[in-house]
């Protein structure tokens, strides 16, 4: 079975032969993000296909932010450019949850912590997370959860 970081390398590897230069730049600094990860703390480690999932995340969501700064200031092209980045990265995430899948977890996850009210955010938060699992933002949880407590 191939890691997700063999396949980062595998594809690197044929980015740079077909002079992709988008594509190989973008996986070039994902792996470095990756291998500081792995060297980082009092000893060097293996990350497992769950960590390196978190990784491209962190890196997907860095891109969007970076595209927004460059797009709120005005330059278009670098901001073109975070984004082309953050669409390769995604491919290698698990697919998004819809927006309805996304409310009924939330809303089953609610149910089963008994939460209520925003007092209940944070119970509600911890309940719901391992259920979504990295197909989606933090940010769009939390927003949906909201939601759901203030109707609730």
């Amino acid at each position: 079975m191939t890691t997700l970081k063999a396949t980062l390398h595998d594809d690197l590897t044929t980015a740079i032969k077909a002079r992709d230069q988008l594509r190989s730049a973008t996986l070039r600094l994902t792996l470095s993000a990756i291998g500081y990860e792995e060297t980082a703390g009092t000893e060097a480690r293996t990350l497992s296909d769950d960590e390196v999932r978190k990784i491209i995340t962190r890196e997907v969501k860095k891109r969007r932010d970076a595209a927004d700064a460059f797009a709120k200031a005005g330059r278009t092209e670098s901001a073109e450019r975070e984004l082309a980045e953050a669409e390769v990265l995604t491919g290698y995430l698990p697919a998004q949850l819809s927006d309805e899948e996304l409310r009924k977890l939330v809303s089953d996850a609610i149910a089963e912590s008994g939460a209520s009210g925003m007092a209940g955010m944070g119970a509600a938060m911890k309940a719901v997370q391992p259920k979504v699992a990295g197909r989606a933002e933090g940010s769009r949880v939390a927003a949906e959860v909201k939601r759901q407590l203030a109707a609730g």
